[in-house]
């Protein structure tokens, strides 16, 4: 729609995880590199944590874009967590090529050893890669760990790769799953991005949408540093700012996304709820602070009299004790 206004050939900040859209950044590329080395050795466990709209998914796909170029590497990628222990071994084999069909747990199991064993005895690498793993129950977590004895003596046969929310690192410090947080070999994090990222991310996008060598002036400088305080450098909402900042300077016939115009798009997606849920807290917790400091200082000099007050009362019993 805004495509031929702005002179782009597609759309820069599509929502759709797509690997042709990825824009380095030091976080990504660290988290990028710390995957592929640890299913490329064959650690086993890998564990990816991130805030919502981090950019973890999207890192899956390019992952995902790396194995299929590798020919000795086969995937499971598991998206849909909320599932019983059999299916979820159900879904993981069937992702392999294997049959299903009628088939017990004890016979998925022994079936997904023999697939892994036969490939390891070939030096090949089998992945099983689990999205949305803040989700997996205490018993599917339990199963993961069980099929991680999956091993010879030198190497792992299963490399296990677990991507989820923060909630994934409360999880695994639960004193029940001690043996399988024993187990993460490679561990790494994504965080938002910082304002100059926010900026070369905004312009690498654009350019690769088709914009020219001046892509920055699509959108000013000030609407950016406006981009990067409502979605505080998270990527998703990046895209949805920018995306719906275009469109809005579309339909008020404006050349370029204005400070005004991201303010209001920031006001329509409630993005400002956040922020002053956030202050708000601030604001009561340094009410309370200031309250109990307040109590304190209340209590002290009353404390002071009577102490003082004991004191006096005391000397005269100690007096007549002497006389």
């Amino acid at each position: 729609m805004y495509h031929s206004f702005f002179h782009l050939s597609r759309n820069p900040f599509d929502l759709t995880p797509d690997p042709r859209c990825f824009v380095s950044t030091k976080r990504h590329d660290e988290a990028l590199s710390v995957l592929y080395y640890g299913i490329r050795q064959h650690k086993g466990f890998v564990v990816v944590t991130g805030e919502v709209g981090t950019g973890k998914t999207l890192l899956l796909r390019c992952l995902l874009g790396l194995f299929k170029e590798s020919k000795d590497i086969v995937f499971a990628y598991l998206f849909n967590a909320r599932l019983t222990s059999t299916e979820f071994l159900q879904y993981i084999l069937a992702d392999f090529g294997l049959p299903i069909s009628g088939k017990s747990k004890a016979e998925l199991l022994f079936d997904l050893a023999q697939f892994v064993i036969e490939r390891g005895s070939k030096n090949q690498t089998t992945v099983l890669i689990v999205d949305e793993a803040h989700h997996l129950s205490e018993d599917i977590l339990e199963e993961v760990r069980l099929l991680a004895n999956l091993e010879t003596t030198d190497n792992k046969l299963l490399q296990i790769v677990l991507v989820g929310q923060p909630e994934l690192d409360a999880k695994l410090d639960n004193v029940c799953l001690r043996q399988l947080k024993q187990r993460i070999a490679v561990r790494t994090k994504l965080g938002p991005l910082d304002a100059e990222e926010t900026q070369r991310y905004i312009e690498r996008r654009l350019v690769i949408a088709g914009a020219d060598k001046n892509a920055c002036s699509l959108i000013t400088e000030e609407a950016v540093l406006r981009v990067y305080r409502h979605s505080r450098g998270l990527p998703r909402l990046i895209n949805t700012l920018c995306e719906n900042g275009l469109i809005t300077a579309y339909a008020r016939h404006l050349s370029v996304v204005t400070p005004n115009v991201i303010d209001d798009v920031a006001a329509e997606f409630r993005l400002g709820i956040i922020e002053q849920a956030e202050a708000d807290s601030a604001d009561s917790s340094k009410e309370e602070i200031q309250r109990a400091i307040k109590l304190l200082l209340d209590l002290y000099p009353k404390r002071q009299t009577v102490i003082a007050g004991d004191s006096a009362l005391d000397k005269p019993g100690r007096g007549s004790e002497q006389a």
